[in-house]
């Protein structure tokens, strides 16, 4: 018991000082137990309802000097831990879609409700799909550049984007036959195997690429320990980049009670390291929940074939969501 306490409390003092029974004794360390208890819950839920804002002015707030300092000092450390590393070369070496695996028609929705239908993923089979094809397919970036990959079926194709089937608008798949498309990689535009879905009503089809995507190579590096990388988030994935491959605009995630995610890039020769944090995070209590929004970059020289790079995780940045209609790569 602290003096102080005692100073402003003296009767309670003589009191707790006189003998006690031993039966007195057990009733009143029960009675101190069960107070401490309640004073844990009470601020334990105090800290659980302010967690919100509090978390993320401590871990993701405005980016001040420090913590920006030790931002760049991450993206440096994976940068440096990619460049020439055998995690770099298997990159140089694979197949790694950045654009959307299925791609709509050359000569776009008829309407409303056929777009609704696609972005839904409604669709219904009215015919037969090939039940064969060639094991392999080639990837083909032009100037005797190509490497060979599996192929998917055609069935499993038309699973890939065909997630729906309630009622409303809806696309209706007559067949598919094996040809080709064009689409961009991390080593620039490639031509690939893709399945052509006929659509009932439409003169041009549905694509959806055939070939798989390389295996992602064991990152160099580790993922950034939350607390010790100045308030640094992931990047969800990649959205888009420029056709003059000057920018790219990302998917990041931030809470109700700041002012979103902040995107910054160190650029080398080789690499692209995005860093993300949060602005505006205020303290108190606020909605659980992330929310995503997309953040452009600049980017100095044009990304080219430079690993894009997430200085979080210290792995490439995802195109597309691995939840969505048809992720490229996870």
């Amino acid at each position: 018991m602290s003096q102080r306490w005692a100073l402003k409390n003296p009767h309670a003092v003589v009191s707790i000082a006189t003998p006690l029974s031993n039966a007195a004794e057990d009733s009143m360390n029960m009675r101190l137990k069960r107070s401490v208890g309640l004073l844990l819950v009470s601020l334990l839920s105090a800290s659980l309802l302010a967690g919100c804002g509090n978390d993320q002015h401590v871990d993701g707030g405005h980016a001040n000097d420090r913590s920006l300092r030790m931002q760049e000092k991450r993206a440096r450390q994976v940068a440096d831990a990619w460049r020439a590393s055998a995690a770099a070369a298997a990159w140089a070496r694979g197949y790694y879609p950045m654009a959307d695996a299925v791609q709509k028609p050359e000569s776009g929705w008829r309407s409303e409700a056929d777009e609704h239908a696609y972005e839904t993923k409604n669709f219904v089979l009215d015919g037969e799909l090939p039940s064969t094809a060639p094991a392999l397919g080639k990837v083909d970036w032009g100037n005797g550049k190509n490497l060979t990959r599996p192929l998917i079926g055609a069935k499993k194709a038309y699973r890939s984007f065909a997630l729906n089937r309630s009622d409303g608008p809806r696309l209706t798949v007559t067949g598919a036959r094996l040809g080709t498309t064009t689409i961009v990689t991390s080593r620039g535009r490639a031509t690939v195997p893709a399945w052509l879905f006929t659509l009932e009503s439409y003169d041009t089809p549905l694509k959806r690429v055939a070939v798989t995507p390389s295996e992602l190579p064991e990152p160099p590096i580790g993922q950034a320990r939350q607390g010790d990388s100045g308030g640094l988030r992931s990047i969800t994935r990649l959205a888009g980049t420029a056709a003059d491959g000057r920018s790219v605009t990302v998917k990041a995630t931030h809470g109700s009670c700041d002012d979103g995610p902040v995107a910054k890039a160190l650029q080398t020769d080789e690499s692209v390291v995005l860093y993300a944090s949060i602005a505006g995070a205020e303290n108190g209590t606020c909605p659980a929940g992330m929310i995503e929004q997309s953040v452009k970059v600049e980017l100095s020289q044009p990304l080219g074939d430079r690993l894009l790079l997430d200085a979080f995780t210290g792995r490439p940045v995802p195109f597309g969501d691995p939840g969505g209609m048809a992720p490229s790569w996870t």
